[in-house]
């Protein structure tokens, strides 16, 4: 397993990271009994994971502290409090953002939380986030319940970071979390550049996704991206427009060369993988870890996709 430093946290992490939401949330999406994602956690740590994310809105923090049991001085843990309650109802308050973190403590099982995040912040939102809610985060941290401060975007209502735009105006956080990869790389000149120059920490999402995991799905989007102008016709050739991603020196599938088009991307520091299967579990793991993809590769990604900001990849 590759490691790096989580930006000025100063934390080595492994470069890949288990995410415990996504479409699969370990998969209890699937319908898994509970014993089934807790072994997918401890089979990632096996594997030698050791940054894990949770979250309340995912249901699988108490997974995760029953699979760390006993292991909690090996991982880096990271969870989340909410902008707004469920289903976009009001924002969050004081009070609500330290009863969700006593609450995560206790389904956790540890007494500090080592990354906090403030969860999916749409840019209309990041004003109360900056004014309202760090202050009482920072409490939360001088009194040893966080470590560090981190926000996440809402990748599918912000594909082109808007919000964190605004945020990396502020020095309250140590950690961002990014949606990047092949189909919207916009974070590489509107994200890394100012996150390395901060010494601030990423954790990629979104670089796979639906999209890049389901071809008939990928099909779609790239029509779609044709049919609305992004694309010029006639740009993607043949039945198999990402072909040339594999084969000699490339990748063996779509999935792993957008793991290894995300792990290799300057400034990207952790890269999420989310699954309730252990055997794509060690191959995303494997993905993440494999060598740069070929320099004619990313010039062709480059070309084809390197304008691109509005597609999610969900």
């Amino acid at each position: 397993m590759d490691h790096v430093q989580l930006g000025r946290t100063g934390l080595k992490v492994s470069v890949a990271g288990l995410g415990a939401g996504g479409p699969s949330r370990l998969g209890l999406r699937q319908g898994a009994d509970r014993e089934s994602p807790v072994n997918v956690v401890r089979n990632a740590l096996e594997l030698g994971v050791t940054f894990l994310d949770t979250a309340p809105t995912y249901g699988t923090e108490e997974i995760v502290g029953q699979a760390i049991a006993g292991r909690r001085d090996e991982v880096v843990l990271s969870t989340k409090v909410r902008t707004r309650g469920r289903d976009g109802g009001p924002l969050n308050d004081g009070a609500g953002v330290r009863s969700s973190v006593e609450e995560s403590l206790r389904r956790l099982g540890t007494d500090v939380i080592d990354v906090l995040h403030v969860h999916a912040v749409l840019p209309e939102d990041y004003r109360h986030v900056a004014d309202e809610l760090v202050p009482v985060l920072e409490d939360l941290r001088s009194a040893g319940l966080v470590r560090f401060l981190a926000i996440s975007e809402e990748f599918g209502a912000d594909p082109g970071h808007e919000m964190l735009g605004h945020a990396l105006d502020d020095d309250y956080w140590d950690v961002m979390m990014v949606g990047f990869h092949l189909l919207n790389p916009s974070a590489r000149a509107r994200v890394f550049p100012r996150t390395t120059e901060k010494g601030i920490g990423t954790l990629i999402m979104y670089a796979v996704r639906r999209t890049l995991s389901q071809p008939e799905r990928l099909r779609a989007v790239l029509d779609e991206l044709v049919a609305d102008g992004s694309i010029a016709p006639g740009t993607l050739e043949g039945e198999d427009p990402l072909g040339f991603l594999l084969g000699a020196g490339g990748a063996g599938s779509v999935v792993e060369a957008a793991y290894r088009f995300a792990r290799h991307e300057p400034g990207a520091d952790v890269i999420l993988t989310g699954t309730g299967s252990l055997e794509h579990l060690e191959e995303n793991v494997a993905s993440i870890n494999a060598p740069p993809l070929p320099a004619e590769t990313y010039s062709r990604v480059t070309e084809l996709f390197g304008h691109l900001d509005n597609v999610s990849g969900n």
